[in-house]
């Protein structure tokens, strides 16, 4: 088995390559891809070279993907996620439902997108249940409604 590995080391690059691509599905930082080029390097030069130097063109393409291919993937496919709201802040102006009166001056819960929030409410009067309501503010995880007409 191992007088196979050694002869075949391209298979055992190309291994590691789709797992590099495998687990950078489930990151998207663009680091682990760099890993992927790499081991496709040590593919490529592996019928022709010692296993040193397949370890040597791994670590050199990938030391390149980190500074050469990482940054252009950055920039060109993650654009506007600086500008992207994200947690409580992109509830600011979406609409739900009050599946908890909302007490004058007082506490209820307000459903949003299947998520149940505590809310408050700045009006005179309860916002009863099934009422729509807008999310206005948010101090914490306690969001300000209003109700929505219409």
């Amino acid at each position: 088995m191992i007088e196979y590995l050694s002869a075949n080391m391209w298979q055992v690059w190309a291994v590691v390559a789709v797992l590099g691509l495998i687990l950078e599905l489930s990151s998207g930082d663009f680091f682990i891809i760099c890993f992927a080029i790499g081991a496709c390097g040590a593919a490529i030069v592996s019928p022709f070279a010692g296993f040193y130097v397949q370890l040597a063109v791994f670590a050199v393409v990938t030391a390149l993907s980190i500074f050469q291919v990482r940054p252009f993937a950055l920039r060109y496919l993650h654009r506007g996620d600086s500008d992207r709201v994200s947690n409580a802040d992109a509830l600011m102006g979406r609409t739900g439902r009050v599946v908890e009166t909302v007490k004058a001056q007082g506490y209820g819960r307000v459903a949003i997108d299947g998520d149940v929030w505590k809310a408050v409410s700045h009006e005179t009067q309860d916002i009863p249940v099934d009422a729509n309501v807008r999310v206005v503010g948010r101090e914490s995880t306690i969001i300000t409604v209003e109700p929505v007409n219409g």
